[in-house]
């Protein structure tokens, strides 16, 4: 969007209004002799949206927060990525949708993006991806899936993938979120094939699998991850595994082996029985889960603690 014109001055700043270095995404602020006064009639959006400049010569100027998150790049211009206010907390972490969304439009084979947060399932958010492929490109949920992961954290990668002809849009031009499809939970967007399962032991955990995730069917090849998992549903998946098969699986092996053919033979494994060199490894490690486990738990809200607690208590009751 280029740079700043006579009379004004461009500030992007983070959360705790300190400029961001070249590259780093923002909130676009106006400052400068040009800028408005204020919001006619308004006095409550003047006050949240025109604030003191922290980086003015003299008192009494101020900036306009824009609510556009943007970056500067190395040649001077500005960068558009998107909207502040399609900032979200997901799972303790605080996520600039538009900044998804603008990485995944940098594809070769995408044309436009959005992300959102769905929660088709109560107490199961998670983030959906849409997206509409430039014409004539070939691409796959699995290879967008991987691309993000080359550019953003784990807790910013969408769990599903829609493939939409276009993006449904409001009257002004901007996309209608409310009007994105609800994504049919599939494996359709894995790299691997669909495996039956074969034995009881796997067979019962595609079930507890499927449940939790809400996809149709599961294979023993399927990672639990790429599939929509994360952290908080792996525990809820370790709990439910002691309930119906009575073993008592360590968090850790399923971010080892998020698959369901690796799962079953670890319990296997364990059925058989441990060394006492297994057993004294395991000890060792339990401690890093425990710590990893309340790490994410100390950035939940009360509200998500207490349903999780809920939900646990639930489960032990059999309800």
């Amino acid at each position: 969007i280029g740079r700043p014109i006579d009379n004004f001055k461009l500030y992007v700043l983070d959360a705790h209004w300190q400029m961001v270095p070249v590259g780093v995404p923002g909130e676009l602020c106006v400052g400068g002799v040009g800028l408005a006064r204020g919001y006619l009639s308004r006095p409550d959006l003047t006050a949240e949206k025109f604030i003191p400049n922290p980086f003015a010569g003299k008192p009494g100027e101020r900036l306009y927060r824009t609510g556009d998150l943007v970056r500067w790049l190395p040649d001077g211009n500005l960068e558009f990525l998107g909207r502040i206010d399609t900032q979200i907390k997901l799972r303790g972490f605080r996520i600039e949708l538009g900044e998804i969304e603008a990485v995944l439009a940098s594809h070769q084979a995408v044309a436009d993006a959005a992300v959102i947060v769905r929660e088709d399932v109560p107490g199961q958010p998670y983030l959906a991806a849409y997206y509409v492929r430039e014409q004539q490109a070939e691409v796959s949920a699995a290879e967008l899936r991987s691309f993000l992961r080359q550019k953003l954290p784990e807790y910013m990668i969408p769990a599903v993938y829609v493939e939409l002809e276009k993006l449904p849009l409001t009257p002004n031009g901007k996309v209608d979120r409310k009007r994105l499809p609800k994504p049919e939970l599939t494996r359709g967007g894995l790299s691997t094939e669909y495996v039956e399962p074969r034995t009881d032991t796997e067979r019962e955990l595609c079930s507890i699998v499927a449940e939790l995730l809400g996809v149709d069917r599961v294979g023993i090849h399927d990672n639990f991850f790429e599939l929509g998992g994360h952290s908080l549903l792996a525990t809820k998946f370790v709990s439910r595994v002691r309930e119906r098969l009575g073993v008592e699986l360590p968090l850790r092996d399923l971010f080892e082996k998020p698959t369901v053919a690796e799962l079953a033979e670890s319990i296997q494994l364990r059925e058989r029985g441990e060394s006492a060199g297994d057993r004294i490894e395991r000890l060792e490690r339990e401690p890093e889960d425990i710590q990893a486990l309340l790490e994410e738990i100390e950035q939940l809200s009360d509200e998500e603690v207490e349903a999780l607690l809920r939900e646990g208590s639930n489960e032990e009751r059999g309800l």
